[in-house]
C-alpha cells in the first residue's frame, strides 16, 4: 500500500513535470520570438523522447511484469489510444458558447489573457484530457519506489525508471510550454503571465500521477495494464498530436520542416537512451 510519504514524493516528481512546462516561455524573456524551423525541431525533440521513454522504458518494464501472453499490456495499450481518441472527440464536441476561437488568438490564450473564471474552468478540463496519461506514465514508473534498489531520493529507493520518466516528461513539457506561449506573446501578455499559463496548462500531471501510483501499488497484478496504457497513450499523442503540430507549424518551411523534425526525433531519442543504463 502507498504511504502518505511516498504518495507526497511521486506529487513532487508530477509537480516537477508541471513547472517544466514554464521553461518554455521563459525564453521569451530575451527574445521576440522563435523561428519556424526551431519550433518544429522542439516538437521533434518532444517526440523522439516520448517515443523511446515509451518503447524502451514502459514497455520494456511493462514486459517484465507480464505473463505470457502479454494480454495485461496489450489490453492497456489499446486502452491508452482509445482514451485519448475518446476524449479527442468529446472535446471536438464541446460547446463553447460565445467564446470566439480564431487561429492566431485560439481559445486557451483568451481565456488566460482575459482572465474568465468559466473560460479558465473549460480549458482546465481539456488540459486535464491532455495532461492525465503524462501524470500517468511518471505514476506507473514509481510503482516499485522503495522496494529494492533505485536510487536514494530523499530517502527513499526510487526506480531508475521512475527518474526516467520524470525527466523524459519534463523535457517534453518543455516545448509544449513554449507553444501556449507564442499566441500569448502575440497578444502582448506579460512574461510572467505567460510562464504561469504554461504550468498552468500541467498541473493535472501531479494529480495523475499520484492516482496510477496508488492504484498499482493497490493492486499489482494490473501493472502490466498501467505501462501499456501509459505507452499507448504517449505513442498515440505523438502520432496524431505532436507530429501533426510540426508539420503544421513548419508548413512555409522548404522542405515543409520533415528535416528539422527527423533531427529534433533523434536527438529526442539518442538524449533519453543513455538513462536506462544507468
Amino acid at each position: 500500500m502507498a504511504t502518505a510519504e511516498s504518495l507526497a514524493l511521486v506529487f513532487v516528481a508530477g509537480l516537477v513535470t508541471a513547472l517544466a512546462t514554464g521553461l518554455g516561455a521563459v525564453p521569451f524573456f530575451v527574445v521576440e520570438e522563435f523561428s519556424d524551423r526551431w519550433n518544429v525541431a522542439l516538437w521533434g525533440l518532444a517526440s523522439g523522447i516520448m517515443v523511446a521513454a515509451s518503447l524502451f522504458g514502459l514497455l520494456t518494464e511493462g514486459l517484465a511484469y507480464s505473463a505470457s501472453p502479454p494480454t495485461l499490456l496489450l489490453l492497456g495499450l489499446l486502452a491508452g489510444v482509445a482514451l485519448v481518441e475518446l476524449a479527442d472527440r468529446l472535446l471536438d464536441a464541446v460547446d463553447v458558447d460565445d467564446h470566439e476561437v480564431d487561429d492566431d488568438h485560439p481559445i486557451e490564450a483568451k481565456a488566460f489573457a482575459e482572465g474568465d473564471p468559466k473560460k479558465l474552468l473549460l480549458i482546465l478540463g481539456i488540459l486535464t484530457v491532455h495532461s492525465f496519461p503524462e501524470g500517468v506514465a511518471v505514476g506507473v514508473s514509481f510503482a516499485d519506489l522503495g522496494l529494492s534498489g533505485g536510487l536514494p531520493v530523499f530517502g527513499f529507493a526510487v526506480p531508475v525508471l521512475a527518474v526516467f520518466m520524470t525527466v523524459a516528461i519534463s523535457i517534453h513539457n518543455v516545448p509544449e510550454g513554449t507553444a501556449i506561449a507564442i499566441p500569448m506573446r502575440a497578444m502582448g501578455l506579460s512574461n510572467w503571465r505567460m510562464v504561469g499559463a504554461a504550468v498552468f496548462s500541467s498541473l493535472p500531471q501531479p494529480i495523475g500521477a499520484v492516482i496510477a501510483f496508488a492504484f498499482v501499488r493497490w493492486a499489482r497484478s494490473f501493472l502490466p495494464f498501467g505501462f501499456g496504457f501509459a505507452a499507448g497513450a504517449m505513442i498515440y499523442l505523438v502520432a496524431t498530436e505532436f507530429v501533426p503540430e510540426a508539420l503544421e507549424t513548419g508548413a512555409d518551411l522548404p522542405d515543409g520542416g520533415r528535416r528539422a523534425l527527423a533531427l529534433g526525433f533523434a536527438v529526442g531519442v539518442a538524449v533519453m537512451l543513455p538513462l536506462l543504463v544507468v
